[in-house]
């Protein structure tokens, strides 16, 4: 008696989207680290310059906080965009990692960093590095949580205060030389992700990134070492 194969009642599987495989491809994963990297340097150098402001005095420093407060709806969307594009930079990185990985399951028996960096072979030290440094940089500034002496809207002594404690500034000093070498390469590797494919040495991506780093990096190390140094009380 013959018998019959029992049909299958469940529904075909959609295939991913366009927009899905897109993003989930090799140049969408470069595409996104570049798109949330632009981000990113923006508030940093944002931010470094609104710091800056503490050489004005308490007063200009606390009109400055002041002024971010003023719309506190918009101050937590803004800060809400910036995890979302931590979470989508980090994502995309893990992503391309492993799709590295993949296609090249065994090492090399010699490595030679002929067109790497220093910077670029750091940034899996540099990237984790930066990840705790932000979220102890929310819990000490931010929210006052590990702060030792916090007070409210008081941004100029909350930073002075804070960074007045040496392992805490040397913590910040040493978070700052990681996200210049991850700052660095991650500016220049935007030119190439775009398509500007330039020499490695005197390139307009190259010198971009080694002015925009060095600024950034210089500037925010200031703060630290001016308040342990006693210039800044």
């Amino acid at each position: 008696m013959a018998t019959t194969a029992p049909v299958s009642t469940a529904a075909p599987r959609r295939p991913p989207s366009r927009l899905l495989r897109i993003v989930n491809s090799s140049i969408g994963l470069k595409l996104v680290m570049a798109v949330t990297g632009v981000i990113l340097s923006g508030f940093v150098l944002g931010h470094m310059l609104g710091n800056l402001k503490v050489f004005e005095g308490p007063e200009a420093l606390n009109a400055y906080g002041k002024l971010l407060r003023f719309e506190p709806a918009l101050l937590w969307t803004v800060r809400f965009g910036l995890l979302a594009a931590v979470a989508l930079h980090v994502w995309a990185y893990l992503r391309l990692t492993r799709s590295n990985l993949r296609a090249r399951p065994a090492g090399y028996r010699v490595t030679a960093h002929r067109e790497s960096t220093y910077a670029s072979r750091t940034m899996a030290l540099s990237g984790p590095l930066l990840l705790a440094f932000i979220i102890f940089h929310i819990l000490h500034l931010t929210t006052g949580t590990v702060h030792p002496d916090p007070k409210e809207g008081d941004v100029y002594h909350n930073l002075v205060s804070g960074l007045r404690v040496v392992p805490v500034a040397i913590f910040y000093l040493v978070a700052m030389a990681a996200l210049g070498m991850h700052l660095w390469h991650g500016v220049w590797s935007l030119f190439q992700s775009l398509g500007a494919n330039q020499p490695r040495y005197r390139s307009f991506g190259r010198r971009f990134a080694t002015v925009f780093t060095v600024l950034v990096v210089l500037g925010f190390a200031a703060i630290p070492l001016s308040i342990v140094t006693g210039l800044i009380k």
